[in-house]
């Protein structure tokens, strides 16, 4: 090996493109991947629990206007709703950037949910992909790569 090769790099150049798959199958879920898919679930049926009690208070229509109003209703609402866009825009930044630096596939399904289901839905459900596509890399003998 040449000096200018870092000491991580495979020696098999097959093994630079992480989709190649050295047989067996998807990996298998890890403990933290069913966390995060635990959250997901949390994150995607409590939030709508209270939109669903939003619908019933305030009309069968979503009026979005109405709810970013109350949704900064007071100091209170004011400093969570902006935590979360300021919060959420960084982390969908970094989904982005990380998926395709994994080349992980089902981002445009996490950012579809993130907007149509709700971010807490998105990011958690974007942790339990990116956690079994690094064991699947990780599998494959690409852990140095990742």
């Amino acid at each position: 090996m040449s000096p200018d090769i870092p000491t991580n790099a495979p020696s098999n150049p097959e093994l630079v493109d992480p989709t190649i798959s050295k047989g067996g199958g998807p990996a298998m879920p890890t403990p933290l991947s069913w966390v995060y898919l635990a959250l997901a679930i949390a994150g995607g049926v409590l939030p709508w629990m209270a939109n669903l009690e939003f619908i019933r208070t305030y009309g069968q229509a979503f009026d979005v206007g109405l709810f970013v109003r109350l949704a900064n209703g007071n100091p209170a609402a004011q400093s969570l709703s902006r935590d979360l866009a300021i919060g959420a825009t960084a982390v969908t930044i970094w989904m982005v950037s990380e998926s395709r630096r994994l080349r992980l596939r089902g981002l445009v399904w996490v950012l579809l949910s993130c907007i149509t289901v709700a971010f807490a839905f998105g990011a958690p459900f974007f942790l339990y992909l990116r956690e079994r596509r690094l064991a699947e890399l990780a599998r494959q003998g690409l852990r140095g790569l990742v």
